[in-house]
């Protein structure tokens, strides 16, 4: 029996079977161990423990009436099936043991703020989370994946949680999928037919509605943004900054958040979406932001990063970007195509620039860019409204 205390959760690690033969032992092994050890949960660790009996049952529910903390993690398949069968799963915590997965030499084929997305083979997918620490985040993007697919968005849904390295993973079965990015790449001469169906999706996004609060609310997230930057702006320009925000309606359509053409695949003819962590609700220019961000803001100071990020060139990332405000907007007027990316650039640059004094530091090369880029923007707008 293995133990140790981290965080004041005593960790407790049977290893083998628990039946009649032992069970007395075990009990007085565990009863000796939590005596020993000042707590404040406990975990009982089933990585090594292979059977259990109706004896071994037992010891697990009186442990549970004396430590009303406890969790059982790692369980195996079979012995997750006695749990389940008994009831335990519904008086107490208890989580399965994850498969684990090895990304390595595979093929990245989605990446976002969070994550980057592997294909293990012609089959299956995993999105590996940057984030050690990620079954939360792993679970909130799983359910809203589910919200959005029962809302009528192709979306993959993630059928398991996997262990990747020292990290977590969310595997997805996509058959042959290949990603927008990918078949641009393939075949440049089709950029326009492939940015077409990209957009088509897009709108059909921006035209679902959701229930209030059922998702994030990016207004509100954007207000953030805007109060962070506006110490670091000349006087006048933050305050026109929030404010403009603030004028943005208060909006519940859909929104992708990190929509780009690594985030989108091709599947048997259909477009569907990946990389689901970052739905929420709000303006399109609070997309449109993000979309400018992928394509052109956050590359600006390091042309390699288009292959590194996109799997393109710089050109072909630059005619996602205007070929995507011509197809959504409708137009190919260029005054009116320069108002819409200024408004975009204002979001988007207001993200980066507190992303950067956050991480780098206000004299960082790349804050004094994004702050001379947002000045800019923003002197050539009003308002944030499409």
């Amino acid at each position: 029996m293995k133990y140790n205390v981290n965080n004041n959760t005593l960790e407790i690690s049977p290893n083998g079977r628990i039946d009649s033969n032992n069970a007395q032992a075990v009990e007085n092994e565990i009863n000796e161990i939590r005596a020993g050890h000042a707590h404040d949960a406990i975990v009982l660790n089933a990585q090594n423990l292979v059977y259990v009996s109706s004896a071994g049952l037992r010891i697990i529910l009186r442990l549970k009436k004396a430590e009303d903390t406890l969790k059982v993690t790692n369980v195996s398949p079979d012995v997750y099936e006695i749990l389940d069968m008994t009831g335990f799963t519904e008086m107490m915590t208890v989580e399965k043991a994850y498969r684990v997965i090895s990304v390595d030499g595979c093929e990245v084929i989605g990446q976002g703020a969070n994550g980057k997305v592997y294909r293990i083979n012609e089959d299956t997918i995993v999105k590996v989370y940057l984030n050690p620490d990620s079954l939360d985040d792993i679970r909130r993007e799983r359910e809203l994946a589910k919200k959005a697919f029962v809302l009528g968005i192709p979306t993959a849904i993630s059928y398991d949680i996997a262990r990747v390295g020292e990290g977590y993973g969310s595997v997805f079965e996509l058959l042959n999928a290949t990603s927008f990015a990918k078949l641009i790449a393939q075949k440049p001469e089709k950029i326009d037919e492939v940015i077409d169906l990209y957009v088509d999706l897009l709108k059909k996004i921006h035209s679902t509605l959701v229930k209030e609060g059922e998702m994030p609310d990016m207004r509100e997230t954007a207000l953030k943004w805007a109060k962070f930057d506006m110490e670091y702006l000349p006087e006048g320009l933050g305050e026109k900054l929030y404010k403009m925000v603030e004028a943005v309606p208060k909006d519940n359509h859909l929104m992708h958040g990190d929509y780009h053409v690594k985030n989108v695949m091709m599947q048997d003819g259909e477009a569907l979406l990946i990389d689901m962590d970052t739905l929420c609700l709000g303006n399109p220019v609070f997309e449109f932001g993000s979309i400018f961000n992928a394509y052109v803001g956050f590359h600006e100071l390091s042309t390699d990063d288009y292959l590194s990020f996109l799997g393109l060139p710089r050109k072909a990332a630059e005619r996602i970007w205007q070929r995507t405000l011509e197809k959504y907007f409708g137009t190919t007027d260029k005054k009116a195509l320069t108002d819409y990316e200024n408004k975009s650039k204002v979001v988007g640059y207001m993200r980066l620039l507190r992303r950067t004094i956050r991480r780098e530091g206000v004299d960082a090369t790349e804050a004094k860019h994004y702050k001379n880029q947002l000045i800019a923007a923003l002197s050539a707008i009003d308002n944030l409204i499409f």
